[in-house]
């Protein structure tokens, strides 16, 4: 299959490198100096002991790559809108958008959802220009449960983690979800078919929406975070916000707070990808963790009080370092 992989960061490489060396055709969307590596020495990734070297088709023009059976949008969230609209020449009919991004996405509600209509979400597409260039339609939801890191430009190492998890964004099953399913079970991905992926979205937010933005604030890694008495308390208040919402919109989680940070502890004291991004200089994805929750509560009228301290706080720390927009 023709595959295009937008963006060529941690996750872009773990799945990109790992589709062309299964012989399918992966082009890859990237600028600067990655590309320039990625063309001079091949896409590498670091996995199971060895190092994994595809040549792609590399570029930074959308048109150069020309259309795709399947994209994958491998970026980061503040990046999507202006990435969005250029992207018209890599989407035919029947491409497939696949987005393995973090956080609510842009199409979560478009369909509807529990007690909400059919709704766009301004936080984290304020002009609908990213749903009007990535056709609802054509979207197969994704939850990426895996880790890796780029040790430098187009050489990525992946830590822990071979998890995908795919859906129809309506609910339900269909047979190009069983062709995509199919796709990264083929390349050694435990590709997981799930008939209800924005409960899949939403509990996986549901377990870092507050360890990211908190560990971004304070520097902490989880242990340190779970071990304050305090900040696992006002954690639990805004896992409970969550849940609330949650339940609201389809997507109820029946698990206790404290059981799901108690998994999260099992994982021993770790830097959080969000803190990662600060201590790297690199934008971070308040939107799609906090904003795009609170808006959904504003819709439904539910107060957030401890949602909203977050919010506020991470905001305002992104804006004082130049990490979100002021």
């Amino acid at each position: 299959m023709r595959v295009g992989m937008i963006g060529a960061g941690a996750i872009g490489g773990w799945i990109g490198v790992r589709l062309a060396q299964r012989g399918h055709d992966v082009s890859v969307l990237a600028r600067g100096e990655t590309l320039a590596a990625i063309r001079a020495h091949g896409w590498r990734l670091d996995i199971a002991g060895e190092t994994l070297t595809a040549q792609v088709a590399a570029s930074d023009d959308p048109a150069a790559l020309g259309a795709q059976d399947v994209i994958v949008i491998a970026l980061k969230g503040p990046a999507l809108a202006a990435v969005a609209p250029r992207l018209a020449p890599m989407i035919a009919r029947e491409t497939l958008i696949v987005p393995a991004m973090n956080g609510v996405p842009w199409w979560f509600l478009l369909g509807g959802g529990g007690e909400l209509p059919a709704t766009a979400l301004a936080s984290i597409d304020a002009d609908g220009g990213t749903a009007a260039a990535l056709g609802y339609d054509q979207v197969i939801g994704s939850v990426v449960h895996a880790s890796a890191v780029a040790i430098g430009p187009g050489h990525i190492a992946h830590k822990a983690g071979n998890r995908l998890i795919l859906g129809e964004p309506a609910g339900g099953g269909s047979a190009r979800l069983d062709r995509l399913c199919a796709l990264f079970a083929e390349a050694g991905f435990v590709a997981e078919r799930s008939e209800r992926i924005r409960y899949e979205i939403w509990y996986k937010l549901w377990g870092n929406m507050t360890m990211n933005p908190i560990s971004a604030i304070t520097g902490a890694t989880t242990d340190r975070m779970l071990d304050d008495p305090l900040v696992a308390g006002f954690t639990l208040r805004v896992m409970a916000e969550a849940q609330a919402i949650g339940a609201r919109i389809g997507c109820p989680i029946a698990e206790r707070g404290v059981d799901r940070m108690a998994v999260t502890r099992q994982l021993g004291g770790f830097k959080t990808s969000m803190l990662q991004d600060v201590e790297a200089g690199r934008p971070i994805e308040i939107d799609q963790l906090l904003s795009a929750p609170r808006e959904i509560a504003a819709k439904l009228g539910v107060e957030t009080p401890a949602l909203d301290a977050l919010t506020g706080l991470t905001r305002l720390f992104g804006k004082e370092r130049g990490l979100y927009p002021a």
